[in-house]
């Protein structure tokens, strides 16, 4: 019998950074055709693969998610090799043993386990981490009732999530010497002057249960050398949205406040979208979701992850069907130098969601 956490060492040891996920995904279609799976593999770009595999009598199966691509890392500042693989010290170590591959293995091992009896459609898509790329060229997808993704989350079970918006802001302005400023119009200085009021802007709402809107200026672009005044800026923002604060919301806020620190200025910046991914959410009492949740150990009041998924392009896909995250990550070690993951929660996260699919399979039609 597979190894969860044998072969989420093994899916840290192939190189996804940012591509190269078809390593990844046939190491997972090997052991899924091996059990009768019906698999499909398609790459949207070489080297770049998707990953369907399905099994079970023809009924509308539970669907089992999780993305193979990892973010970078720089082998430079990591205290180990980032595709080490290993245990040490009870924690799987190397980039996407957090996020995701660990909770990937968790789900392939309990579909390995699981009833041939039990309708099952598992996604592992490539490209999530630069905005879902992946599942969003996916067809063909049998409609279902419950999505499970694997992010991270410490095995707590997760109702959904924020949405997210990535704006690019282009600023214009004039260029002039760099000895005789007063002669140009500072691009740079324009957009870092919205970068740093969209930062500290106390306005973002706040939701009782997705928490608050934020927003995160991560790419400022500006100049060519310093005795040029920069004639054009562009800022790129990630805003993560909340129910009932979507992204026309969420853009005429931006509008509304770099307006506002420009004013009097000669312009104002144009706007372009580069991604808008909805937010997440199911209602602890959608019988659809309930039953595994509880499964799973999930006890209390509702929780929503901060992040991301490719649940906001799957759950359309599948029929608006109920999500549930949950996954053997620790999130606040996702995307880190040095990135581990408890070996113990791995296997745990394997074991509950064998026996959430049990209990799923033997929920009355």
């Amino acid at each position: 019998m597979t190894d969860p956490v044998q072969l989420a060492g093994r899916l840290v040891a192939c190189d996804t950074r940012g591509g190269g996920e078809r390593a990844a995904a046939d190491l997972l279609a090997d052991l899924l055709d091996d059990a009768g799976f019906a698999v499909t593999l398609t790459e949207p770009e070489q080297g770049r693969a998707n990953l369907v595999a399905r099994r079970g009598p023809g009924r509308a199966p539970t669907t089992l998610t999780g993305h193979l691509d990892t973010v970078p890392a720089d082998p430079a500042g990591w205290s180990f090799d980032p595709h080490a693989g290993d245990v040490v010290d009870g924690r799987l170590r190397g980039r996407g043993s957090t996020d995701m591959k660990a909770g990937v293995a968790a789900l392939t091992v309990a579909a390995l386990r699981s009833d041939p009896g039990v309708d099952l459609q598992l996604v592992f898509t490539a490209g999530e981490e630069t905005g879902c790329e992946g599942a969003r060229v996916l067809s063909g997808l049998e409609p279902s009732p419950l999505l499970l993704v694997a992010e991270p989350t410490a095995n707590r079970v997760l109702h959904g999530h924020k949405g997210v918006l990535w704006l690019r802001l282009v600023q214009a302005g004039t260029s002039a010497h760099g000895s005789r400023p007063d002669l140009g119009d500072n691009a740079l200085v324009a957009l870092g002057r919205v970068a740093a009021a969209l930062h500290d802007h106390p306005g973002w709402p706040v939701t009782a249960t997705h928490g608050p809107a934020t927003c995160n200026p991560g790419v400022l672009r500006a100049g060519t050398q310093p005795n040029l005044v920069p004639d054009r800026a562009e800022l790129e923002l990630d805003l993560r949205l909340v129910p009932g604060f979507d992204a026309a919301a969420a853009r005429a806020e931006v509008e509304r406040v770099a307006g506002e620190v420009l004013a009097g200025h000669r312009s104002v910046p144009e706007i372009g979208t580069l991604i808008d991914l909805p937010a997440v959410h199911t209602d602890p009492a959608d019988p659809r979701a309930s039953r595994v949740a509880a499964a799973l150990g999930h006890t209390g009041d509702p929780a929503f992850a901060s992040y991301f998924t490719d649940a906001s392009v799957l759950a359309r896909m599948l029929g608006d069907c109920a999500v549930l995250v949950y996954g053997p990550g620790d999130p606040e070690l996702a995307h880190v130098t040095d990135e581990t993951c408890s070996a113990a929660r791995i296997s745990e996260c394997a074991d509950r969601v064998t026996e959430a699919l049990r209990a799923s399979a033997a929920a009355p039609a």
